[in-house]
């Protein structure tokens, strides 16, 4: 999966989350697309990780306090403007989109979209808020797949028997997706792996850019990797006859 349209593969240095980033994704074989969304102050909804325009555009403000038009004026590298998320799937309508929902703001324009769009089957829905998720399953349905929340992640990791999701997660989850380790602790071990299957939940991991890392993870047996190096996992899936997109 492409994080943030592939962050870190030579083309895209400095226009992550960009239309030409995500571009250069399906160009290098990629069809799983990992982005973040943020609402403007006018329920606009923009493809961009963090909440603040600076890093990425040396413009100053929260995009949750700017209209869209001023959001826009923004440019990605000193080159592009920041891309509507709908821009994202008119663009590529052959792509599937992870998208990590960054702020409470952003859900009722999010469920908009994907019902004016009919994109339930197109997206995962992510975020670290169990709570913005539920409310994003509540509204949208078991069609649209969601990732874990980090308290449901922690609920399953924590569980004392196998398989059992535990109380605090929701049915509505279909994915566990996860960082390979939180600070000191490792958070995929084979034990996590098997509990997550055995609960008929596959497991993703983030970001993952070092190809012994990536050998690792796929040989305890994750089901998909996030991944900023696009070249680098598409070389690992190649050398494992794991590798089913397009090569550029």
């Amino acid at each position: 999966m492409a994080h943030r349209g592939g962050a870190h593969y030579a083309p895209n240095i400095g226009l992550e989350n960009s239309l030409t980033a995500f571009g250069n994704a399906v160009a290098a074989g990629y069809r799983y697309l990992e982005t973040d969304v943020h609402a403007s102050r006018d329920g606009a909804l923009f493809a961009f990780h963090d909440a603040t325009l600076d890093r990425m555009t040396g413009a100053d403000g929260q995009i949750r306090s700017l209209d869209a038009a001023v959001v826009r004026r923004a440019r990605i590298g000193g080159r592009e403007p920041i891309p509507y998320l709908r821009e994202l799937f008119d663009a590529f309508p052959q792509a599937l989109f992870n998208i990590d929902v960054k702020e409470d703001e952003a859900v009722q324009p999010l469920v908009s979209l994907i019902q004016d769009t009919e994109a339930h089957d197109r997206v995962c829905i992510a975020s670290f808020s169990t709570a913005r998720l539920r409310k994003l399953r509540a509204q949208l349905g078991p069609r649209v797949a969601t990732s874990l929340g980090s308290t449901e992640v922690a609920a399953m990791r924590l569980s004392p028997v196998p398989g059992r999701r535990g109380a605090g997660v929701a049915p509505g989850g279909t994915c566990a997706q996860v960082p390979h380790r939180a600070g000191p602790i490792r958070v995929v071990t084979e034990r996590f792996i098997v509990q997550a299957h055995r609960g008929g939940l596959p497991v993703h991991v983030w970001t993952v850019n070092d190809a012994d890392e990536m050998r690792t993870l796929l040989d305890r047996g994750v089901d998909g990797l996030i991944t900023d190096r696009l070249d680098v996992l598409r070389d690992v899936l190649t050398e494992r006859g794991q590798w089913y997109g397009a090569h550029p």
